[in-house]
């Protein structure tokens, strides 16, 4: 076909997608707009503070879910377990961050479950107001921190800021958020301590039996690493290390 031909075909074809066009019928588009107008009721402004307030809490929701759970102490212990058995990249960081997010769901349940029992559900069926919703929401999470943080850090940052609480249930949640993460980076670490002394044991023993045999050119962790896998798998490490985690909380 010569070329003139294709010319006037596609002309043609161009002429017929305009023509379609032009008839179709014009399909609406979606408007979003953002204003400020006055307040007919006082209570159109104090829900559109909370809603703001509520905002606010969104944006900041990571750094509370990984600060007042117990994902801090989870995360930190499974890297040192992979440390301490010394391979590098395995298990793979986003395996050890989703196995303690889904401990961290299991631990905190109960704890959540009340949170919403006491406060989340009545507010949202408008049995209560916002201010109470958020004090009955607050003592079930404050209660779990306060069984796992020590005394010692608690007394510092309330003696920072200068706090003499009663009972319990008075002292401040900016105090004890604080030392809920030291206790917690201190638990962490302390088991960590436990974890590696065992495998330090190991590379001990393979490197003393190495320079025995005279194979000095032979670096120790070829036969350490295998050596620790194999007495990892038959402790049934990762369920004993698991049940231990678990039982850590009070």
């Amino acid at each position: 076909m010569p070329r003139a031909a294709w010319k006037w075909i596609a002309v043609a074809v161009l002429l017929l997608v305009a023509g379609w066009a032009i008839a179709a019928p014009t399909m609406p588009i979606p408007k979003i707009s953002l204003g400020i107008d006055s307040a007919k009721d006082p209570k159109q402004v104090s829900t559109s503070l909370q809603i703001l307030a509520l905002l606010t809490v969104l944006s900041v929701a990571p750094a509370l879910f990984i600060l007042t759970t117990a994902f801090t102490r989870i995360v930190i212990i499974l890297g040192f377990v992979r440390s301490a058995l010394g391979t590098m990249n395995i298990p793979p960081t986003q395996v050890i961050v989703g196995l303690s997010l889904f401990l961290t769901f299991y631990v905190m349940g109960p704890t959540w479950n009340e949170m919403h029992r006491v406060g989340l559900k009545p507010y949202m069926e408008g049995k209560i107001d916002f201010d109470v919703a958020l004090k009955r929401t607050q003592k079930p999470l404050k209660d779990f921190m306060l069984k796992n943080t020590y005394e010692r850090d608690l007394q510092m940052f309330m003696e920072l800021r200068k706090e003499k609480p009663r009972v319990r249930d008075d002292v401040n949640i900016l105090s004890l958020i604080p030392a809920f993460i030291i206790s917690e980076l201190k638990t962490a670490f302390i088991i960590g301590f436990y974890i590696f002394v065992p495998f330090i044991v190991i590379d001990l023993i393979v490197s003393s039996t190495l320079m025995s045999m005279g194979m000095m050119m032979l670096p120790p962790v070829v036969v350490s690493l295998p050596a620790k896998l194999l007495i990892f798998v038959l402790a049934d490490g990762w369920s004993v290390l698991v049940q231990a985690i678990v039982s850590g909380f009070k």
